[in-house]
């Protein structure tokens, strides 16, 4: 192995380690806090019958009910496990990758893998299980498996993802492309109707969660549960339910919210946050011609094609920060999966050159790293403002909060 994968392997995996101990002493930290929106998301179940999210909420429920065990505790349990899962698989799927400094700074973007720990309200939401997923997915889908594999997959798992968080359905391009791509042997024909039966199952349950918003009857059921068995009350995401039960009510509610310097900031932020995987993109070329990826000479225009759904997103949520991340997730994983299975050919030294002016100059590379990577991230909320140095204020919140604790105790 070259000495410098060698070494971003090892700085790699302690950049993991402390996101992981910081994530879950914040999980923890938050897990007892009666207000915290990751909760509230969790402590949606199917008590009052069928709805969206209900999935993982209700098999806490069942457990905490089985084991006598604090509902919060259990939910916590659950994050830290999901959390932990989720970073070894980024290891695994990242390590040994090329080294260059616009590959990492793709790879160590605030709106990444930062963003979930400097914006705690973030942590462990129920898209994790969504990046999983597809991690999984993409794993399934290189050249050692067989190509009907990753058709099984989406198939059978794609619809219990959705049960979980359906606006994976707005992510379902990036999918679709992976199968494209891993099925190119197959005829034109033949290609589209394996993919598509594919995400039939997955699609059905999308259209009933849409067109099935909980009543308020049962609403109140599902509340009373909460109540009855652990005295939680249904609270944000969890009363969301009720109040944006429609599609409708969803829309209506980001646009009332939207401020003009929103549409200022995102654009700026997704720019800058992009801008490393946009670049490799833009430098990247498929080496495969099939479908609509051979009408472009580069990778970038398909990229910005697959992501166009995500604009039907923003109009429906107000948590413009997740959205970000949730998309720079797909796309980065979706590059590097074609990047590591050697089906794109990237000009470095024509991006190399681009940069030379700051790698020439270690003193100013290293500056330029740290204020990119760890001097930002975006707030949750659309009207949130930029945060400043995460870096800095997430180990100096942590050994602050734990200082007083020990003092306390």
């Amino acid at each position: 192995m070259p000495t410098k994968i060698k070494k971003f392997n090892n700085y790699f995996i302690i950049y993991l380690s402390l996101l992981f101990l910081f994530g879950i002493f914040w999980l923890y930290i938050k897990h007892s806090v009666g207000n915290d929106s990751t909760i509230s998301e969790w402590i949606i179940n199917y008590q009052g019958g069928f709805t969206k999210r209900g999935l993982i909420g209700e098999i806490c429920f069942q457990i905490a009910i089985h084991f006598g065990l604090s509902l919060r505790f259990v939910i916590f349990l659950f994050q830290s496990f999901i959390y932990a899962i989720f970073l070894i698989l980024i290891y695994r799927f990242f390590r040994n990758i090329p080294t260059n400094l616009i590959i990492i700074l793709s790879i160590f973007t605030p709106i990444f893998l930062l963003y979930p720990v400097a914006e705690i309200e973030v942590l462990a939401r129920k898209e994790t299980f969504v990046f999983i997923g597809f991690l999984l997915f993409l794993n399934i889908s290189n050249f050692n498996y067989s190509s009907n594999l990753p058709l099984y997959y989406v198939f059978f798992v794609l619809p219990i993802i959705c049960l979980i968080w359906e606006p994976v359905v707005f992510f379902f391009p990036f999918i679709a492309s992976v199968l494209v791509i891993r099925l190119r042997n197959n005829q034109i024909t033949t290609l589209l109707s394996k993919i598509t039966i594919s995400f039939i199952p997955a699609l059905i349950v999308v259209m009933i969660i849409a067109t099935n918003p909980i009543t308020p009857e049962n609403h109140s059921i599902m509340a009373n549960s909460l109540k009855e068995n652990f005295t939680e009350d249904c609270y944000m995401s969890c009363g969301m339910l009720l109040s944006r039960s429609s599609i409708i009510s969803q829309f209506l509610g980001t646009y009332q919210a939207v401020l003009f310097e929103s549409l200022i900031r995102y654009p700026l932020i997704i720019l800058i946050g992009f801008g490393p995987i946009f670049l490799l993109g833009y430098n990247s070329k498929l080496k495969i011609k099939i479908l609509f990826f051979k009408h472009f000479k580069n990778l970038l225009h398909p990229i910005l094609i697959l992501l166009t759904p995500i604009l039907v997103l923003f109009a429906m949520m107000g948590d413009w920060g997740r959205i970000v991340n949730i998309s720079y997730t797909f796309t980065a994983l979706f590059y590097f999966y074609l990047l590591q299975n050697n089906l794109i050919k990237i000009n470095l030294e024509k991006i190399t050159k681009k940069i030379s002016f700051v790698q020439n100059k270690k003193y100013l590379l290293v500056v330029c790293f740290i204020l990119y990577a760890f001097g930002w991230t975006p707030q949750t909320s659309l009207r949130g403002d930029v945060s400043s140095f995460p870096g800095y204020r997430v180990p100096y919140k942590t050994v602050k909060i734990l200082y007083q604790k020990i003092n306390n105790n």
